[in-house]
């Protein structure tokens, strides 16, 4: 599998988030006119996929610096993966750590067997955002995630019966 690199040729890879790193992930802030659309620390998820019992946080990393924060989840009832929390560092925006870091989660996800489908949602003015998804082959669901839009991504189709 090709190694996913930023712009500036770093590594980007995703790690679970431990005693050593979650500090750092817990630090990781957006832009200031971000914070309309996701937190404004990546904290707040870490506190959701610690308290909640649903979402696992992972930490992204360009070679060996946290730069970011992303969470996934399995919705049992409808058998879909959910990325959440998807955070990059304002200093490393616009490095193309974003987009690697959905490439390795979307990796990551559709190499298990339950995986048939990711989704996420996105607020509909987050248009950078919206942007990258429908780059990597996300597509509207038609449905809505609060007031944000659900976008999905077709991984395996499920065999015929």
């Amino acid at each position: 599998m090709d190694l996913l690199t930023d712009r500036t040729g770093r590594r980007i890879t995703l790690r679970p988030v431990d005693d050593d790193n979650w500090r750092a992930v817990a630090d990781i802030a957006p832009r200031d006119e971000q914070r309309a659309f996701v937190a404004a620390l990546a904290a707040r998820y870490l506190l959701l996929s610690m308290r909640g019992g649903v979402w696992t946080s992972l930490g992204i990393f360009a070679d060996d610096t946290v730069v970011g924060h992303v969470m996934w989840a399995y919705d049992e009832e409808d058998g879909t993966h959910w990325v959440g929390g998807v955070i990059v560092d304002a200093d490393e925006q616009g490095k193309g750590v974003g987009r690697q870091a959905m490439t390795a989660l979307i990796r990551m996800l559709s190499g298990r067997p339950d995986c048939r489908e990711i989704r996420l949602s996105h607020h509909p003015r987050n248009t950078g955002a919206a942007k990258l998804y429908s780059a990597l082959g996300f597509t509207p669901t038609g449905t809505f995630e609060d007031d944000e839009t659900v976008v999905g991504l077709l991984v395996r189709q499920s065999p015929a019966v």
